[in-house]
C-alpha cells in the first residue's frame, strides 16, 4: 500500500516531469501532424502503455539488469533508432494529400508509441532514478508501489501527450491542408528523435 503522504508528493513531481516537452510529446506531436487527433490519443495510449512495461520490469528486478550490461542498452537503443527512421520513411513515402491521413495510420500509432517508448533505453534509467525515491519497502508490495506511481505517470503522460498531439493535428491540418508540408514536417520530428537516439548515452 503506498502511503498517502508520499503519493501527494509524488503526483505533483511526476506531473512537472509528464509537462517537460521530450521524446514521447515530440512523437505524440508528429502523429498528430501526420493523421490527425485518433492517431495522437492511440499513440499517447501506446506511450502509457510501454511506461507501465517498464516500471513493472523495474519493480521485478528486470530493467536494473538490462541497464547493468552495457551491450543490451545499445541493442534497445539502436533498435530504436532503426524504427524512428523507418517511420520517417513512411512519412515520406507516398503519401496522399495532406487532409486525408494515410491509410492505417491512426490504427498503427498505438503499436508505434508503444515500440518506441520500449526501445528508449533511456526511460529504463529514468524510471530506475525516479520511481524508487518514493518506494518504502515497509509499506508492503515493492512491484504494487512501482505500478501505483506507474499508472500516476502513465496517466498523466498520457493526457498530456494526447492533447499535445490533438492540438498539433487540428492546426496543422487546417494550415497544411492540401500540401504535403506535414509529411515533410512529422519525418522531420521522427529523424529528430532518432538523431537524439542515436547520440544516447548511458550515464
Amino acid at each position: 500500500m503506498v502511503d498517502p503522504i508520499v503519493l501527494a508528493a509524488f503526483i505533483p513531481a511526476a506531473l512537472a516531469l509528464n509537462l517537460t516537452p521530450g521524446a514521447d510529446m515530440m512523437f505524440c506531436l508528429g502523429q498528430g501532424l501526420r493523421a490527425g487527433p485518433k492517431a495522437a490519443w492511440l499513440a499517447s495510449a501506446g506511450i502509457a502503455t510501454g511506461g507501465m512495461i517498464h516500471v513493472a520490469m523495474a519493480g521485478l528486478g528486470l530493467s536494473a539488469l538490462v541497464a547493468s550490461v552495457p551491450w543490451a542498452f545499445d541493442v534497445i537503443r539502436w533498435i530504436g533508432v532503426g524504427y524512428l527512421l523507418w517511420l520517417a520513411w513512411q512519412a515520406l513515402r507516398a503519401a496522399p494529400p495532406a487532409d486525408a491521413p494515410p491509410k492505417g495510420a491512426a490504427r498503427d500509432a498505438f503499436r508505434s508509441g508503444l515500440l518506441v517508448n520500449l526501445t528508449n533505453p533511456k526511460v529504463i534509467l529514468f524510471v530506475l532514478a525516479f520511481v524508487p525515491q518514493f518506494v518504502r519497502p515497509e509499506a508492503g508490495s515493492v512491484l504494487g508501489q512501482f505500478l501505483v506511481f506507474g499508472a500516476v505517470i502513465g496517466i498523466g503522460g498520457f493526457v498530456i501527450n494526447g492533447l499535445v498531439g490533438v492540438f498539433a493535428g487540428s492546426a496543422g491540418q487546417r494550415l497544411a491542408r492540401g500540401s504535403r508540408i506535414l509529411d515533410y514536417l512529422t519525418a522531420g520530428i521522427f529523424a529528430a528523435l532518432a538523431a537524439r537516439l542515436a547520440v544516447l548515452e548511458k550515464a
